[in-house]
């Protein structure tokens, strides 16, 4: 291939490669972007891609790391001399503020890096950064494999690989704490809590704890029941393992298996090692040990841990002229009431009055207005959320009122897919300039309006994405 077909091979691979990512942590993480840097040959420029400008604000580090040093288009040269064409070599991390990164060098990309964003409410990043581990993997297969057997199937695979992302650190956890011959196979585990989510038993979800073990470690078990080996419930007999949940339901005991089979019930210690899943209902969530891998709902894997981050209002706040003292604890009333209004699973409105002197809202107006600094009656506050209206809390953390109305003149702005309670809120802040609304949703969503404008959405989550993305020289790209 000449030059320019070569380059256009590289990015039309990067951008297969990008589309996929994004799709897939999309679904996997909420709306997110990604972005790669490439460099296919020790001599080559070394371009970015960054379609969503994900990296924008790093200018600065990108300088000093790649340009105003190129010891990396040196490092890495001999020891690839000594391996395999398609063998990769891992590259540090450059521990970016906000971004999750993997690199490698190989025979076919001499170097590359493939970042995106590290939301607040991950469990882990671990299955995330096995994610892009695979993109390596993925743009060293397409380009050693070239134009002519090109498949064009990366992006897609990528697309839908949460459950091998989530497999791959699992696999990588459980290698390093108890090596590589245990017979626990994890995919079949995997496949079984997803079943097992979306299974009623007469009209309840799941609630509970399987553990899954290595077969090995069984005498360790404190047993309250075992099961016979002739009798014990295989695990892809989904409907009958899911009756034998409900043995757990609201307990500290919980269901062992092996991988294959239900072995029994079991409370106390645990093994060095183990997988569980813990069923809350319509989600769960995966744990190593105790350590949180995932959650699941609706038959996937999801990394978020359905805790609200606020980090929207957190920044909002910063901004206004509030004493800190103040601001913090303004920012804690909030989040408490929002995490509770999601646990008890309804949806309500906070409108976060930041004027001197509240403004005059219609609805029930408490005088005097209640001091949420006070636990007993930020307690009732969280119970007057329920009523139909929003909450005026004011700068003074006090309760103003409640059962509010919010309303103002329609504008270009409005999502009418959002519904009333969001569309109402969103004209009332718009109105309102010194007012912050913070919107909950009883299907998890929270949103952060101000001035008429939801800082939860970003401008790059309305642009459309394109089939292929420029490769621009990093030189150019910092300029």
């Amino acid at each position: 291939m000449t030059d320019q077909e070569q380059h256009s091979f590289l990015r039309r691979c990067v951008s297969d490669i990008l589309n996929g990512l994004a799709g897939g942590f999309t679904r996997f993480s909420g709306p997110s972007r990604a972005a790669a840097l490439v460099a296919p040959t020790p001599e080559s420029p070394l371009y970015v891609c960054d379609p969503q400008r994900l990296l924008r604000g790093h200018e600065p580090i990108f300088r000093q790391l790649f340009l105003d040093n190129e010891d990396w288009r040196h490092r890495n040269l001999d020891v690839l001399r000594g391996r395999r064409f398609i063998d990769v070599l891992p590259l540090p991390d450059p521990d970016l503020s906000g971004l999750l990164a993997s690199g490698a060098s190989s025979g076919p990309v001499f170097f590359q890096y493939w970042f995106t964003e590290e939301h607040p409410n991950l469990c882990s990043t671990g299955p995330s950064k096995c994610w892009l581990e695979h993109a390596i993997w993925r743009l060293t297969n397409d380009l050693a494999s070239g134009d002519g057997n090109f498949t064009g199937i990366s992006g897609d695979f990528l697309k839908e690989y949460a459950t091998h992302a989530v497999r791959d650190y699992i696999i990588d956890r459980m290698n390093a704490l108890v090596g590589w011959d245990t017979p626990l196979r994890i995919y079949p585990v995997l496949d079984a809590v997803l079943m097992l989510s979306e299974t009623r038993e007469e009209g309840s979800w799941p609630e509970g704890e399987l553990l899954f073990i290595d077969p090995r470690r069984e005498p360790d078990l404190e047993y309250l029941i075992r099961f016979d080996e002739a009798a014990r419930p295989r695990l892809v007999h989904y409907r009958y393992v899911r009756k034998m949940l409900q043995c757990v339901e609201k307990a500290a005991r919980f269901l062992v298996s092996d991988g294959q089979s239900v072995l029994g019930i079991c409370g106390g210690a645990r093994p060095h090692f183990s997988v569980s899943a813990e069923f809350l209902g319509h989600r769960g969530f995966i744990r190593i040990n105790k350590d949180k891998v995932c959650s699941f709902a609706e038959g996937r894997f999801s990394s978020i841990n359905y805790r609200p981050t606020l980090v929207q209002l957190e920044e909002l706040l910063l901004e206004c002229d509030l004493d800190p003292g103040r601001r913090f604890f303004l920012f804690r009333i909030v989040t408490g009431m929002v995490y509770h209004a999601q646990r008890q699973k309804h949806g309500c409105t906070l409108v976060l009055d930041l004027n001197e002197k509240p403004e005059k809202i219609t609805g029930y107006v408490l005088n005097p207005p209640l001091p949420l600094a006070k636990p007993a009656m930020l307690h009732m506050a969280k119970s007057l959320a329920k009523v139909d209206g929003a909450l005026h809390i004011g700068a003074d953390l006090h309760l103003h009122g409640f059962a509010s109305l919010l309303d103002g003149q329609a504008f270009g702005g409005e999502n009418r897919a959002r519904g009333a309670r969001y569309n109402s809120a969103l004209r009332y802040s718009r109105e309102h300039p010194n007012v912050v609304v913070v919107v909950v949703s009883a299907d998890m969503p929270v949103s952060v309006l101000y001035r008429g404008r939801d800082r939860s959405e970003d401008e790059w989550r309305r642009q459309p994405q394109a089939g292929s993305y420029p490769l621009v020289p990093l030189a150019d790209w910092v300029a």
